[in-house]
């Protein structure tokens, strides 16, 4: 496998190797702007508030090779999800912008006057753009599946709808994941077929008199899961308090949804929960789309056929046609800007089959760590166990964090990987951060947050033209979370104010 690789300039080698960071140094001392700059810095760092917390602070301006602030730089700490910048930036680098997760149909018997006598199966890639997230209804795309089948003059299948090669075969949940988070969408497993970023969602209705049972409607498949609702109406209550609606799954069968609690008369909730088998729930997509679309399916959903314990071959069948996602260009949007972990994920294990052979978090991993390596990283700056950065097993410094920033900056994919980033004030998950600031509009910086984990790395553009890059990261706070955010964006809006006048 050929890694890229980037040559930083001498001076910024050096700087980035020393990291006890008193560094500028035209001259052999810092400007005063410079010198301005720590002063504001360490009197933030140094509040009696964070006095128990871990902090880390590096800011580099790569053109001239200068460090401009650096506190525990070379310090592991648990990056939360701007292990994301590590996983866009190589599966940007090694897959390119213009790499696409495919869809493939297969019959597996013969066709004869519109009918196929044996399964349809599909073999997928973990294509996450299937969503409502992406696509505005995931419905959507299996609609045109279903359209593209019967453009074929298929209209019915004798067999079931069944699943392809196991192109992700280990774990469909990161390593050191909570277990108690499973049911939450963040959380959700992903697999090589894969519906609406693995989760659903029941909209609940109050009924109009106390003791009715509420109504529901499941997005986006409505046909599935199976939903037993065991809510109750009941009146409204003083104001500030809100029966609530809660959904779990059925610990009796493994393809129902209870919806319980109780909801107000006229109220409405959603509510999410996220699927627990995610090749069954895609299969159920389609074959809720084959059936709108007239095309009758009589064996159901199917198992996969066990594979032969030999190397990964071609698959049998009659190839129908394939779908492809959107490019990686486009999905790196989609996963930078919310930050959405199974996107990460699957990108992960996408580098692993690509680069190695094998669609595994570990095989991922790996593909990462070279990357970072060849691009002048501390092998001992970083652990990566996970895509996202929902496991807390993760660890990264923030020399290494500006080492892939200044790569990306550096080779020809610099404005796509900038461009996915968020943008402070205006969207992503700084959208309503730093608004009405200099960094408003000029902040491109991928945020963290786990719990007593704050993270704020990206680009900033100075008041003098200059493009500095910086990573802020903190653990083990005690203090609200918005209190960490507030020194995070007190450091970024004075770097974007940095050569202007006062």
């Amino acid at each position: 496998m050929t890694l890229p690789r980037v040559s930083l300039r001498p001076a910024a080698l050096a700087l980035f190797a020393a990291l006890a960071g008193c560094a500028s140094l035209r001259g052999g001392r810092a400007t005063e702007p410079v010198r301005e700059l720590r002063r504001a810095t360490d009197s933030l760092l140094a509040q009696p508030r964070f006095r128990s917390a871990a902090l880390g602070v590096l800011v580099v301006d790569p053109a001239r090779g200068d460090t401009l602030v650096s506190r525990n730089a070379g310090k592991l700490f648990i990056p939360a999800s701007n292990q994301k910048l590590l996983t866009g930036a190589v599966a940007l680098t090694q897959l390119g912008p213009d790499f696409r997760f495919s869809t493939s149909v297969f019959a597996d018997g013969p066709i004869a006057d519109g009918v196929v006598f044996g399964n349809l199966r599909f073999e997928g890639m973990g294509d996450p753009s299937m969503s409502d997230h992406m696509a505005g209804d995931a419905m959507r795309p299996l609609r045109a599946l279903a359209d593209s089948l019967a453009a074929r003059g298929v209209v019915r299948i004798r067999g079931a709808l069944v699943p392809g090669r196991d192109a992700f075969p280990d774990a469909t949940w990161g390593f050191g994941w909570a277990w108690d988070d499973v049911d939450f969408a963040y959380s959700a497993g992903v697999d090589e077929l894969y519906f609406n970023e693995g989760f659903l969602a029941i909209d609940v209705i109050g009924g109009r008199s106390a003791g009715e049972l509420p109504a529901m409607r499941v997005r986006p498949n409505p046909a599935f899961p199976n939903v037993r609702v065991q809510a109750t109406t009941v009146e409204r209550t003083t104001p500030g308090e809100r029966p609530r609606v809660r959904a779990s799954h059925d610990s009796t069968d493994a393809l129902a949804v209870i919806v319980d609690g109780a909801i107000a008369i006229g109220d409405s909730q959603r509510v999410e929960l996220t699927h627990r088998d995610q090749a069954r729930a895609w299969l159920e997509a389609a074959r809720t789309a084959l059936r709108d679309r007239g095309i009758l399916v009589d064996g159901g959903i199917g198992e996969r056929t066990p594979a032969p314990p030999t190397a990964w071959t071609e698959p049998a069948g009659t190839l129908l046609f394939s779908v492809a996602s959107p490019p990686l260009s486009e999905i790196l949007v989609a996963f930078e800007k919310p930050s959405q972990n199974q996107i990460g994920e699957i990108l992960l294990k996408s580098l692993g089959r690509a680069k190695r052979g094998a669609g595994t978090a570990d095989s991922g991993a790996r593909v990462v760590r070279d990357q970072l390596v060849a691009w002048g990283a501390a092998p001992d700056g970083f652990v990566v166990r996970d895509g996202s950065g929902l496991s807390r097993h993760n660890v990264v410094t923030p020399a290494t964090i500006i080492t892939v920033l200044d790569a990306m900056r550096q080779g020809p994919l610099f404005e796509t990987f900038r461009r996915a980033l968020p943008i402070a004030g205006v969207d992503g998950t700084i959208g309503t951060r730093m608004r009405g600031t200099p960094a408003q509009g000029n902040v491109h910086a991928k945020t963290g947050t786990l719990d007593m984990v704050r993270s704020l790395s990206g680009y900033v553009t100075t008041a003098d033209g200059r493009l500095l890059l910086f990573s802020l990261l903190a653990n083990n706070f005690t203090v609200p979370t918005r209190e960490v955010d507030a020194l995070h964006e007190a450091i970024a809006v004075r770097l974007s104010q940095l050569g202007g006048r006062r």
